[in-house]
């Protein structure tokens, strides 16, 4: 096969990590180029978003050991998404095919090979889909299983147990760059799409080096934008939450005329469970108005300070 592949990985605060995926993407990308999954150009496109320790001079070494590798470097850091997609901007530019993955390499490099085999089949993009959770938590499982149950039941198109270790051509890439939106959720924009599609299982591993830099805030903030960007299902359910409350309302007036003081509690109690809805529902309009405020400005998703190819 021609096509050169440029596996993309973002990198924030990797310096532990690097030195010991590095190595291991070397030896997978010769793999795929040996086989003839890959073009001999194929390469590793690390991005660099806007790390605070060693990531960078990491990077620069491996740059000058190993022309295998090219790079990217934010000006500041713009998050995990932002710094994906400038990745994949960069590589459908230069390649046919792109994989990304994280820098960690908990996902496994060996799934590469069904992807390709797939891309050779026709399909466009490719999902790394995770076999089993039997490494996470109980905790990690049940909520992230539930987080993906939640989108779907609010209307959002995600493919379950898949993060962000896929596939896409050059043709999907371009795609998805034609979407303007700001806030960035790609696990949920790539199947809006459309193209031929496959999904791959794979065993997820332990992490290699360095702590995870998905802390519980930016999870959290990863979920909402997740539900905000792809349904607006919560809205139209703040309607119906209305209508119940004023019912109850109803109910707690009669019952407050009928039986006299013992009814008071009852109207006490509607009166804060309705305060706390309605605050509730403001927090939601007030998540999709941040989202409206930060389109209409329209600022760019990144800068790149630095390149290396």
């Amino acid at each position: 096969m021609d096509n050169t592949l440029y596996i993309v990985v973002p990198c924030y605060n990797e310096e532990e990590a690097l030195p010991l995926t590095a190595p291991v993407l070397t030896a997978k990308l010769d793999e795929l180029i040996g086989k003839g999954l890959a073009g001999a150009e194929s390469r590793i496109l690390l991005v660099d978003d806007g790390s605070k320790d060693g990531t960078w001079g990491v990077i620069k070494g491996l740059y000058e050991e190993n022309k295998r590798f090219a790079a990217l470097r934010l000006s500041r850091n713009r998050g995990h998404q932002n710094a994906l997609l400038a990745g994949l901007e960069y590589a459908a530019a230069h390649g046919d095919v792109t994989i990304s993955i994280d820098a960690d390499l908990q996902d496994d490099v060996n799934a590469m090979d069904e992807m390709l085999s797939r891309f050779a089949e026709g399909c466009d993009i490719v999902y790394g889909v995770r076999s089993s959770r039997s490494s996470d938590t109980f905790t990690k499982r049940f909520t992230a299983e539930g987080y993906y149950k939640v989108i779907a039941a609010l209307g959002g198109e995600v493919i379950f147990n898949h993060a962000d270790y896929r596939l896409m051509s050059s043709r999907a890439v371009n795609a998805l760059l034609q979407f303007p939106e700001r806030s960035l959720f790609l696990r949920g924009m790539v199947p809006m799409l459309g193209y031929k599609t496959a999904t791959v299982e794979y065993e997820r591993s332990a992490r290699n080096a360095g702590e995870s830099k998905y802390g519980i805030k930016k999870m959290l903030t990863l979920a909402i934008n997740g539900i905000t960007a792809l349904s607006a299902r919560p809205i139209r359910m703040i309607a119906g939450v209305g209508a119940v409350l004023f019912a109850a309302g109803i109910v707690a007036l009669i019952a407050m005329l009928i039986a006299g003081a013992a009814a008071a509690a009852i109207a006490a109690v509607s009166v804060w469970g309705a305060a706390g809805l309605v605050l509730l529902a403001l927090g939601i309009l007030g998540e999709y108005m941040s989202h409206i405020y930060e389109e209409v400005k329209a600022r760019p998703r990144y800068f790149i300070m630095d390149t290396l190819e």
